[in-house]
This record gives structure tokens, sequence and C-alpha cells, in this order.
């Protein structure tokens, strides 16, 4: 099963491993490290494995079948009034 999520990010790019952990698809760098260089990172359809990568708003990441589009602002929130 696949989910897919949308993370916000201020800036116009954010490194691959960096946003990773923003999205909470790994705990740590050092896990993030780890599953981009074993290959299991892709990001619009293509494996990378360079943990620097700049990643843009636009782009769509996946790890194990989860899958996040980065998307640059702030995420809108319904207020109840």
């Amino acid at each position: 099963m696949s989910t897919h999520e949308s993370v916000y990010i201020r800036d116009d790019v954010i490194r691959l491993g960096q946003l990773l952990k923003l999205a909470g698809l790994v705990d740590d760098g050092a896990t993030a490290r780890e599953v981009i260089s074993e290959g299991r990172v892709s990001v619009d359809g293509e494996v990378d494995t360079r943990r620097g990568a700049q990643i843009r708003p636009g782009q769509v990441v996946a790890l194990d079948g989860q899958e996040v589009t980065v998307v640059q602002g702030e995420p809108e929130i319904d207020v109840p009034w």
C-alpha cells in the first residue's frame, strides 16, 4: 500500500536527505544516508543516490511505497470559525 502526502518547505530548494527527515520518512540523517545510498529513494520516478540532491517544489520523492510532493509555502489551515 502506498501513501501520498504534501511536504511544505519555506525555501525554493531542499536537500534530499533533509526532505526525508522533514517528511518523517526516516528518523535521522544516518538512516537517510543509508536508504539513499541503497537506491531505495526515487525522485520523479528515477532512483537518486545523491543525499545532497536539490529537490524543488513540484517534485515527487518516494521511499518504500510512501510518496511526498514538495510544496513551497505554508500549509493551509482550516479555521473553525
